[in-house]
């Protein structure tokens, strides 16, 4: 039987499937609704086979030009057990065809590269691209394990730096409020300065952190009232996911990074969490910090597509162009917003 695709519009609901399914905190309900208020439109369906759910995704549509008309993309999803993948996948390709006319469906799940998912999604008809959002190498911690499990298999100097953390007068905890989170956006933006990367508007942390409420809790550490570093997360019943970090210029000399870090697993694990996942690991400086805190890595199964149109062949060719001119724009963006930063500093110390 194939199963049918039912619209969700209950929140309560909806994130109760998601985490029934132990679904990924990208799936969750105020995720898609911050996702709609930046340029997206959303759809969550539920996979309904004769009464029973088996699956749940939380479609974002992309509108494109003409003839490609859309992109429908599922980050961390679908959700759904093994058995019934294919059937999963073959209702929501449908589903984007009839009710989105999509040139593609994308899906980036939450399953590893080397599992019985992987052939499953093959044979529904998708093929591996390289036009990636979310980066499939990354670094799971599997928090069901004792303290001293996770810091064996942490370097001996990051094991020290933590300890060293602990045993000072910061104090880790959870952002309260919009004035502290002022502090971490300040932060933020300093942190992407030192390191080199690009950023979102203020607006799009601030519709997070509403959006998605006790599902997007940061850790902070804190000096009093000031703030050193912290780490932003997403999560579901079982998932906490990396969003964002940094660390102020003194917080680094503190090497607080390092403590802040440890109280994010610590707090997550609180939460319920099982499964904490670093978000991404590539050939940087940051990356090269995450990797300090395991001896192994994880890969999942990466970005596939599903060609929905006879135009699919021009716009996977165009898509990866197109990307690479948006990229252009954001660096070009991103050094005239520095230059103004620096400008406005100059200008200031007159």
């Amino acid at each position: 039987m194939i199963p049918a695709v039912v619209p969700c519009t209950d929140r309560a609901l909806w994130d109760e499937q998601v985490d029934r399914f132990q679904g990924h905190p990208q799936q969750l309900w105020g995720w898609g609704e911050t996702k709609a208020q930046h340029g997206w439109s959303v759809d969550r369906v539920l996979l309904d086979d004769g009464g029973t759910t088996i699956g749940c995704a939380q479609l974002l549509i992309r509108r494109l030009p003409f003839p490609f008309r859309a992109l429908v993309y599922i980050p961390r999803g679908p959700v759904c057990s093994i058995e019934h993948t294919g059937a999963v996948l073959n209702s929501l390709a449908d589903y984007a065809v009839s009710r989105h006319r999509g040139v593609a469906l994308s899906i980036e799940p939450d399953w590893d590269r080397d599992s019985a998912y992987a052939g499953a999604v093959a044979e529904a008809g998708f093929r591996e691209t390289s036009n990636t959002v979310l980066i499939p190498r990354t670094l799971i911690l599997d928090l069901t394990r004792t303290d001293d499990e996770l810091m064996a298999e942490m370097s001996k100097s990051t094991r020290a730096n933590i300890r060293k953390a602990i045993r000072s007068e910061i104090e880790f905890r959870k952002i309260k409020n919009e004035s502290e989170l002022d502090q971490v956006l300040g932060i933020y933006h300093e942190t992407a300065e030192r390191a080199g990367f690009g950023i979102h508007e203020d607006q799009y942390y601030r519709d997070i952190f509403r959006n998605l409420g006790d599902s997007s809790p940061i850790i902070g550490a804190f000096d009093g009232e000031q703030l050193l570093a912290f780490t932003w997360l997403a999560r579901s019943g079982s998932t906490a996911f990396e969003l964002y970090g940094g660390v102020s210029a003194e917080g680094n000399k503190r090497r607080v990074n390092y403590g802040v870090k440890w109280a994010a697993l610590q707090a997550m694990r609180e939460d319920g969490c099982v499964r904490y996942d670093f978000n991404g690991l590539l050939n940087d400086g940051i990356s090269d910090f995450k990797k300090q805190f395991a001896k192994h890595e994880d890969m999942l199964l990466g970005t596939w597509e599903k060609p929905l149109s006879p135009f699919y062949p021009a716009y996977s060719q165009a898509m990866p162009l197109a990307r690479k001119g948006l990229q252009a724009a954001r660096r070009t963006a991103k050094a005239l917003a520095g230059r103004a930063r620096t400008l406005l500093r100059a200008a200031r110390g007159r």
